[in-house]
């Protein structure tokens, strides 16, 4: 008889405590996830993955304290000495954030107009190490790309 595989640790980084509670709640619905704990700062953030050791954190962007851009910085980014993966879900579709946020360290960048089973299978794509943005995202950066590129002769 096999071991069934552990399940996914999740943190949920939301300075709005009903938004938290609402992924908390989805999360948590599933039989492949444990969220570990939350956090409504950037401080607990850092320090509550740091206590924690999730297998991947829900970070929002703007929260008191320490915004999510330095939080996932200091978690993932080029300095942390053991990276961690981050999803990064906030309201704004502003293309600063995403570049800020893939450079902090991120692994993902979902809108917080995302369905639950696209939550759902945002942390798990990045539990497994693969990256995945939102597709309104991705569009935006394959335009400013393309733009950018001048075809090949």
């Amino acid at each position: 008889m096999s071991v069934p595989p552990a399940p996914i640790k999740v943190l949920v980084c939301e300075d709005q405590a009903l938004v938290r509670a609402g992924f908390v709640t989805i999360l948590s619905s599933q039989p492949d996830m444990e969220v570990v704990g939350e956090a409504g700062d950037g401080r607990a953030a850092v320090r509550r993955t740091e206590e924690l050791n999730p297998d991947v954190v829900v970070m929002d962007i703007r929260m008191p304290l320490l915004d999510g851009i330095e939080a996932t910085r200091r978690l993932a980014g080029p300095e942390s000495s053991s990276p961690v993966k981050i999803l990064v879900v906030t309201t704004f579709n502003v293309d600063g954030y995403v570049y800020e946020a893939l450079r902090a360290g991120a692994s993902g960048f979902m809108l917080k107009d995302a369905s639950p089973p696209e939550l759902i299978n945002a942390v798990r794509t990045v539990a497994r190490g693969e990256s995945l943005l939102a597709p309104v995202v991705t569009r935006a950066l394959i335009g400013r790309f393309a733009g950018h590129l001048r075809p090949s002769t």
